[in-house]
């Protein structure tokens, strides 16, 4: 897998090159000995009949372990979803808590069908701990059971009520990003167009980290990645056709549940994109930035070289997952005015 000349062929129908075979990026040295570890626990490709004994199994650290030791609080909101649906928001804030910061709205990953408002903890009360940040991450509906535009929607919901409740939680409702990996950053890539188009929260940034964003599954780098991996092309297909069902990949989709769709990324919130070299989303997440500068828009794009779907979170200490982190964090540090020091 790590070799830098493997090949992968291609049938003669596929719109993404005319020739027979594609070339590979290889795996950053470190991250492959990683992989190998996960490839015995974790399938490269995640079908239909996988879902339930995927959601069975924990994604993430304990929310208990987490919080251990850690001056941070959580409080969970029963709130309303989309068509009134009730969903739960967890909210998580310092002990020492000085009203009137920032705030981040986190939207969870697992390709739409797995995961929950938990996934991503960790991330979660380190924003919380650096910046003093009201931290909320919602428990969307999943699909095949809820499909587009439930996940969106209530996503977007949720936001709107957070964002009206920054007297009551202690936050500036002007400093609030939406942020999110993989499925929860197309999810917040949706939920930032939705607020553009329906006049909706001024958010001041999106932190799209490698996000799922294009439905149609046709890139180059979509085709590189089969069977090998974490979130291969095969897992891509089993995500969008659970969110989609037979919509997908014809012209009733709309922007927001496929983001890369948009011919028109104007009027949006600064963005941060990253993405791995060694996976399926590199070239949409491309793709979408430079829409975003095309458009006039500010981005900042990050392709990490050798990096697989994840590896952030599942990369340990790995050098490539410790320098994405800094630079998420850097990108944090200059949206919501924080100075070495203050936290």
């Amino acid at each position: 897998m790590a070799a830098g000349h493997d090949e992968v062929a291609l049938t003669q129908e596929d719109p993404v090159t005319t020739s027979d075979t594609l070339r590979r990026p290889p795996y950053d040295p470190e991250l492959a000995a990683v992989l190998s570890v996960i490839g015995e626990q974790l399938p490269p490709t995640l079908t239909p009949e996988m879902i339930p004994l995927m959601r069975e199994a924990p994604l993430a650290v304990p929310l208990e372990q987490v919080l251990e030791g850690r001056a941070v609080t959580h409080d969970e909101f029963t709130v309303p979803g989309y068509e009134d649906a009730e969903i739960v928001v967890s909210v998580f804030r310092r002990t020492d808590h000085t009203a009137g910061g920032p705030a981040i709205f986190h939207i969870h990953g697992g390709g739409m069908i797995i995961g929950d408002r938990f996934t991503g903890a960790d991330a979660c009360v380190e924003w919380v701990e650096r910046y003093d940040a009201v931290v909320a991450s919602v428990e969307y509906r999943l699909a095949p059971e809820h499909p587009d535009p439930v996940p969106l929607e209530d996503c977007y919901a949720a936001l709107q009520w957070f964002v009206t409740q920054g007297d009551t939680l202690g936050f500036d409702a002007g400093r609030v990003v939406v942020a999110g990996g993989s499925a929860g950053g197309g999810l917040s890539a949706g939920v930032a167009l939705l607020c553009r188009d329906r006049g909706g929260p001024a958010l001041i940034g999106q932190l799209l980290m490698c996000p799922m964003i294009d439905d149609r599954n046709v890139t180059v780098s979509s085709h590189q990645y089969v069977g090998m991996g974490i979130w291969d092309r095969g897992s891509n297909d089993t995500g969008w056709d659970a969110y989609l069902g037979d919509r997908r990949g014809t012209d009733d989709v709309s922007i927001y549940a496929s983001p890369s769709r948009a011919t028109d990324l104007s009027g949006l919130p600064p963005a941060f994109i990253d993405v791995g070299s060694a996976e399926v989303f590199r070239d949409e997440d491309v793709a979408y930035a430079t829409q975003i500068w095309a458009d006039g828009g500010v981005a900042e794009l990050h392709v990490w070289p050798g990096g697989f779907h994840g590896f952030q979170m599942m990369g340990g200490a790995a050098t490539l997952a410790r320098i994405s982190v800094e630079a998420q964090q850097s990108w944090l540090d200059r949206i919501l005015g924080h100075v070495a020091g203050d936290a």
